[in-house]
């Protein structure tokens, strides 16, 4: 089941990735909404990472292309955020929290320019959103890797995109910090920008997300969570590596997708 939406914020045609001619993503395409929170979901290997790097030109295709607000990503790159794993990063590099974030207003300052006393601005009620302003100073390799996650959420917030690619954002924090994190992500939403989130945990995906993206080398499904989150499509994603988790399993029968609704989410 694969949805195409009209005027979408992104589209990918006929996408494929290879490794040393080895195909990781396979005939890709896909369309997605403008203001939906999006979960890219698949078992380990299925190139969920690849897809986002090959969106925003990190890796190249082998074929097919990707647009973004209908046109080239050289051209809107200003409204697109990036949030990369965790681990990719050099944490001992010596920079301040405060830094670190300002990192986010480059690309609206231009080549030379400093950040103006307007960005410090907003860099700190981007800290403050993620209940990190009081470690502004603190050194990046000091903090705990949940909080390191909390920065780097704020410096894409301090992007001001409209179109935010995240890259396991829940990978190593506490419960306290990705309830935070992901109340900030519907917020987004509900403002009409579009979060993708490449995401591994199954039994979060129904309350986090109203679109969601099925991915094993190939595209599985691609559409409203509650049209592609079931037993069968997870089960050609998952394949024989799925022990199908139970909580999952009841969630999908009872169709608890009202979940969203009692969190005051509306997609």
């Amino acid at each position: 089941m694969i949805k195409h939406v009209e005027n979408p914020v992104l589209e990918v045609h006929d996408l494929t990735v290879s490794y040393a001619r080895k195909p990781v993503l396979w005939d890709i395409d896909l369309t997605l909404p403008q203001g939906s929170l999006v979960g890219i979901v698949g078992p380990n290997g299925a190139g969920k990472s690849t897809l986002i790097k090959s969106i925003l030109d990190l890796v190249p295709a082998s074929s097919g292309y990707s647009k973004l607000f209908g046109d080239d990503l050289a051209n809107v790159r200003r409204r697109v955020a990036y949030m990369p794993q965790r681990e990719s990063v050099d944490w001992d590099f010596p920079a301040s929290v405060l830094d670190v974030v300002l990192m986010g207003r480059y690309g609206k300052l231009g080549l030379f320019k400093r950040p103006r006393k307007a960005d410090r601005e907003v860099a700190h009620e981007c800290l403050r959103k993620v209940g990190m302003e009081a470690f502004a100073k603190r050194q990046i390799s000091q903090l705990s890797g949940g909080q390191q996650q909390r920065v780097f959420l704020a410096r894409a917030l301090a992007q001001e995109a409209d179109l935010y690619f995240m890259d396991e954002p829940f990978a190593g924090v506490d419960a306290a910090t990705e309830k935070a994190i992901i109340g900030l992500l519907q917020e987004m939403a509900e403002q009409n920008k579009t979060v993708v989130v490449v995401h591994h945990d199954l039994q979060s995906v129904v309350q986090y997300f109203n679109w969601v993206l099925l991915l094993n080398m190939r595209l599985v499904a691609s559409g409203p969570t509650e049209q592609v989150f079931t037993n069968e499509l997870l089960q050609e994603a998952y394949g024989g590596k799925l022990t199908l988790l139970t909580e999952v399993s009841e969630l999908v029968q009872k169709g608890q997708f009202a979940a969203r609704e009692k969190q005051g989410y509306r997609g």
